[in-house]
C-alpha cells in the first residue's frame, strides 16, 4: 500500500477508500493533538498509505481524459499537518484527506481538488484565486459575451451535477462596471468554482475513483471555456 508504483498502484480496479480511513479521521477529530497523534501512528500510516492508493487510481482515470500535470498520486494529496503560526486555531492536524491536480501545459487552465472526511466529502474545480491580468481578462470577455457564458452555466448537464458557479464575490460592482451592468451577476465574481458532494457510501464504495473522476470530467465544458478565454484575446487570437 502506497510504497510502490504511486501513479498506478497495483491492482487500480480493486483501490477504494477504506472505512478504517474515514474512521481515523473521526477519531481525530476528538483528539486533534500530538500526543494521541504520535501515540497512534500505525493508524494514520494506514489510512494516509490507502489515500495514496486511492489518489493514484484517480489520477489514472483522470489521465484519461485530461492531461494532469501533477506527477504522482501521492504527489496531489495536501499534508495532514497544519500550519498554525498565523491561525488562532490550534489544533495541529487537518481532520480531512484533501489533495488536487493540476491541467498541464499553458492552454489548459483551472484545477481539481478534493476533499474526503466524514459527512463533508466533495470534488470542486477551477480557479480559486486567479491572478490580477486572469481576472481582468474574464471580466472583459464577461463584460462581451455575458450571453454565451450564461448559455454554458445554465446548461442542463452543468447545473444537474454541479448547481450554480461558487466562489468569492465582490459586494457591489467591480471597479470600471456599474451596478445595473446586465452581466454584474457574473462580474461580480472574484473566484469561479464548481462543486459536487457524495455521499459517504459513495465515497466507500469500490468504483468511488471512476465516479470521482467522471464528475470532474464533467467540469470540462467550464474549464475549457475559461481556458479559450484565458488563452486567447477579445478577437480570438492565441496570446
Amino acid at each position: 500500500m502506497g510504497g510502490g508504483n504511486d501513479y498506478f498502484p497495483d491492482n487500480m480496479t480493486n483501490i477504494f477508500i477504506k472505512k478504517a480511513s474515514l474512521d481515523f479521521l473521526k477519531t481525530l477529530a476528538k483528539h486533534n493533538e500530538r500526543e494521541w497523534f504520535n501515540g497512534h501512528k500505525d493508524l494514520y500510516t494506514a489510512a494516509h498509505d490507502n489515500m495514496i492508493d486511492f489518489a493514484g487510481a484517480l489520477l489514472g482515470e483522470m489521465n484519461k481524459h485530461d492531461q494532469i500535470e501533477t506527477a504522482s498520486g501521492k504527489s496531489s494529496l495536501h499534508r495532514i499537518y497544519k500550519d498554525v503560526r498565523f491561525s488562532k486555531e490550534k489544533a495541529p492536524y487537518n481532520i480531512e484527506w484533501s489533495g488536487s491536480f493540476k491541467r498541464a501545459t499553458k492552454k489548459l487552465r483551472g484545477g481539481y481538488y478534493f476533499r474526503i472526511a466524514p459527512g463533508s466529502s466533495f470534488v470542486a474545480g477551477g480557479f480559486w484565486g486567479p491572478a490580477a491580468a486572469d481576472l481582468q481578462r474574464i471580466r472583459h470577455d464577461m463584460d462581451a459575451n455575458y450571453k454565451d457564458w450564461d448559455k454554458m452555466l445554465g446548461s442542463k448537464a452543468l447545473v444537474n451535477t454541479f448547481g450554480q458557479m461558487l466562489g468569492a464575490q465582490v459586494a457591489s460592482a467591480p471597479r470600471g462596471y456599474t451596478k445595473d451592468h446586465p452581466a454584474i451577476h457574473l462580474l461580480r465574481y472574484k473566484q469561479y468554482l464548481l462543486k459536487h458532494d457524495f455521499t459517504e457510501e459513495e465515497v466507500l464504495s469500490p468504483g468511488f475513483a471512476k465516479l470521482a473522476s467522471d464528475t470532474f470530467k464533467k467540469m470540462r465544458p467550464f474549464l475549457d471555456h475559461m481556458s479559450e478565454v484565458l488563452t486567447t484575446d477579445a478577437n480570438g487570437l492565441e496570446l
